[in-house]
């Protein structure tokens, strides 16, 4: 049947036509030929299609049929098969919708039959199993054939004898009254009863195939819903089994080192590892972590007991502060005796007392799914998002927020030996990423020229200034200097991508971290972020990838790997390792912990070649260690952190109002204010008109450029390309000049970056903000 011209099909009739189909994340919608018939929406690529292969079918007597808009609309049948269609245009999607909901009626009529048939048989019994259906299915499916086969000879027949009743009547038309008359008269005759005799049998075979397909149907129906929530239910068993199986392994490692006074020293003198049966004999000294199989690429082992045996100044030059004696001084022991700002030994009174709470998060519900289905494959930054999901902080105050821990640097400071400064180093980068592992709200993307200080020179020596210098790509400048040694920028620019079920930021640029006294100088990456479960399910938080800390004024390396979140893993969630190395590629320290809890080190005293085979089929690298250190672990989040965003103790003072700061500063930000004060509304509202007066200032920047450049292309607009590596290296597409930091090429890494060229605090303390934009 050709495609209906009618705008509203009669009941029971196919119509077909072309529609757009949703398909996946990459190909979008897709043009797909749809054909409705007898309650059932069929789909094929093509209509060549239709004779050999049907890409999909749903029962509309069981589908709820929706209208988005004025050309898509949603049919789906409640469980595993959805399908999001787009008409050509509002007529042709009045047409299907009327269509549809017509064929759903009849189907629902038709299946409300079929149950009272199908409720009066009885099931097969249990024992008889699988062969029994299927025997059924079997027998069922030949009866249809002959009955299909019984419509395909009435229907040859019927175009037999319609032909020949065709021809008579043609005949009879032409045939002269007199006596041939009633001889045509009675071929007639005879031609319409063979017709109305096959017509007959054609219907009475149509109506018993529906008869035996409509007696089956419901129950082949629960028959599959039953194989479904079968499959469902073996899923979460599965999943629930890999939870299980990763605590028992967790467990069992946890419980494989005993106390001292339950262990026995039996490790020979070539510091070989015991065998399994003596797991319980481990000494304290000699506790170690487990291979990583999937993730690590060595491991590590307790050295050899005459190393214990040795002062700690003749153990290969380690340093009195790296003593692992049982004599001497531990790391952290000396670490906190010496730095008395650390959290654990932290009793002095701060200069000013800071706030400990924020109003609580309001429970308002918002259909993600209906923002984000548009933002498929888009850059983060372009897209308008309402404060729903984010944080009530910027992103220059979550970049301030590496310095949560920034007692690992002073004691990095103190350091005699670059390979020991190094491991601090490590710490420091790892426990930036402590505060994110439940904090799934979205921060403010910066206003152009907005700022953001963070002055905590009398509590903790150090001051941070934050600018935003650029806003396609977006990228902002960090650099904060301390009383105690060292100096810490950077300059962080973020590419975004949503694929559907999560959210990857990759952060470009790097990280430079300067200490005064030895001069040395280290830079390194960050990993990228994913946020998992955007559309479906509770949102959770990962770091995954490589970081590489290099020295560059020694040589000194350390390689850390975040080994990604795997329910099927063995190996401890969120876990990072590490290797420090000298500039010969010697390792002298392994790292090893999560980047949510915890940081340690262990010396090494040897390695080899040796153990089980990688994944690439190499040996991996054997190290004998001392008893590991904690170098930093992470300070428990304030009560009731989890109706306030889970901020840190850091994060509740970020946004607190402040005197004397910057007009452009975060704090002043009426939008990022108005949702920490629960009025949501208001901040959405808000937020349009500052994000509408940056873009009216942006063009009127490119305008100025554009005449200054080209004068008869003033009025063209540049077209912002989405942030990338390239992008990035190549120099920030923005006109704009920042207000406290110099463009410039860095010396180390050779890539365009923003330098702080001073004033900043200078200018606070005069109290003269005329110089700066008005933003807000």
């Amino acid at each position: 049947m050709s495609e209906p011209k009618a705008p509203t099909p009669a009941p029971g009739d196919t119509y077909k036509g072309w529609l757009f189909k949703w398909t996946n994340y990459i190909k979008g919608y897709q043009r797909r030929w749809f054909v409705l018939s007898n309650g059932l929406l069929s789909y094929y690529r093509t209509q060549a299609e239709m004779g050999h292969t049907c890409r999909g079918t749903i029962n509309l007597a069981t589908a709820n049929i929706a209208v988005e808009d004025s050309c898509n609309f949603v049919i789906s049948n409640g469980g595993t098969q959805t399908y999001h269609l787009k008409a050509s245009s509002e007529v042709e999607r009045q047409r299907w919708i009327t269509a549809l909901e017509l064929a759903k009626a009849k189907a629902f009529r038709m299946q409300a039959e079929s149950d009272d048939s199908g409720d009066e048989s009885t099931p097969p019994a249990a024992g008889q199993g699988g062969g029994a259906r299927n025997s059924e299915v079997q027998s069922t499916l030949r009866t249809l054939g002959s009955k299909v086969e019984d419509l395909s000879t009435c229907n040859d027949l019927i175009a037999k004898h319609g032909s020949a009743l065709q021809r008579s009547l043609s005949e009879l038309e032409g045939v002269r009254l007199g006596g041939e008359t009633s001889e045509k008269i009675r071929q007639v005759t005879e031609r319409a009863t063979l017709f109305r005799i096959t017509s007959n049998a054609m219907i009475n075979a149509c109506r018993d195939f529906l008869a035996l397909a409509q007696a089956h149907s419901k129950r082949w129906q629960k028959a599959l819903q039953a194989e479904r929530e079968q499959r469902v239910r073996l899923e979460e068993t599965l999943e629930q089994l890999a939870k299980q199986h990763n605590h028992l392994e967790r467990a069992f490692r946890g419980a494989t080192v005993l106390p001292p006074s339950q262990s026995n020293p039996a490790i020979d003198s070539k510091g070989s590892v015991p065998g399994k049966g003596d797991a319980s004999d481990e000494d304290e000294e000699n506790e170690f972590f487990d291979a990583c199989e999937d993730v690590q690429e060595f491991i590590t082992v307790p050295a050899d007991p005459k190393y214990h045996r040795r002062s700690g100044s003749n153990v290969s030059g380690i340093s009195s502060e790296m003593g692992m004696d049982d004599g001497t001084t531990s790391l952290d022991e000396q670490s906190m005796a010496s730095n008395p700002e650390s959290p654990q030994s932290q009793e002095v009174v701060p200069v000013r007392k800071r706030r400990t709470r924020i109003p609580d998060k309001p429970n308002y519900s918002l259909n993600l799914w209906s923002i984000m289905k548009n933002c498929i494959g888009k850059e983060l930054s372009k897209i308008p998002m309402p404060v729903n999901f984010n944080e009530p902080l910027s992103m220059l105050q979550r970049l301030s927020e590496d310095l949560e821990y920034y007692e690992l640097l002073d004691r990095g400071a103190k350091c005699q030996s670059s390979l020991e400064q190094m491991c601090y180093v490590a710490a420091f980068t790892v426990s930036s990423y402590s505060t994110t592992v439940h904090r799934t709200g979205k921060p403010f993307n910066p206003l152009l020229g907005e700022t953001f200080e963070l002055d905590r020179l009398q509590e903790s020596g150090y001051r941070s200034l934050c600018e935003q210098v650029s806003h396609h790509p977006p990228a902002a400048a960090h650099h904060a200097i301390s009383e105690r040694g060292w100096t810490l920028r950077q300059e962080i620019a973020l590419a975004s991508k949503f694929r559907g079920k999560y959210l990857s930021i990759m952060p470009l640029g790097s990280i430079h971290c300067i200490f005064e006294k030895s001069n040395n100088h280290y830079t390194w990456k960050k990993v990228t972020t994913t946020v998992h479960n955007i559309i479906v399910g509770k949102l959770w938080i990962d770091q995954s990838g490589e970081i590489d800390i290099v020295n560059h004024r020694t040589g000194d390396r350390c390689h850390l790997k975040f080994a990604p979140y795997s329910y099927f893993s063995r190996d401890v969630a969120r876990k990072v390792t590490g290797v420090v190395t000298d500039k010969d590629g010697k390792a002298h320290y392994v790292l090893s912990g999560t980047w949510d809890e915890k940081m340690e080190c262990s010396r090494v005293m040897q390695s080899s070649r040796g153990g089980e085979n990688g994944a690439d089929g190499r040996q991996k690298t054997v190290y004998q260690t001392l008893k590991a250190k904690e170098l930093w672990r992470k300070t428990p989040l304030p009560e009731g952190a989890e109706n306030m965003y889970y901020f840190s103790t850091l994060a509740l003072t970020l946004n607190e109002s402040e005197e004397g700061v910057a007009p452009t500063d975060s704090r002043k930000r009426p939008d990022q204010r108005l949702m920490e004060q629960g009025r949501w509304e208001e901040a959405n509202a808000e937020k349009q008109r500052l994000e509408e007066k940056q873009r009216t200032a942006r063009r009127e920047r490119e305008r100025e450029a554009n005449r200054s450049t080209n004068p008869e292309e003033a009025e063209e607009v540049e077209i912002a390309t989405e942030p990338s590596e390239t992008t990035y290296k190549s120099g920030h597409q923005d006109s704009y000049k920042a207000m406290w930091f110099d463009r410039c090429v860095d010396q180390m890494t050779g890539e365009p970056t923003h330098i702080y060229r001073g004033g900043y605090w200078e200018t606070k303390e005069q109290g003269n903000w005329d110089s700066c934009p008005d933003i807000f």
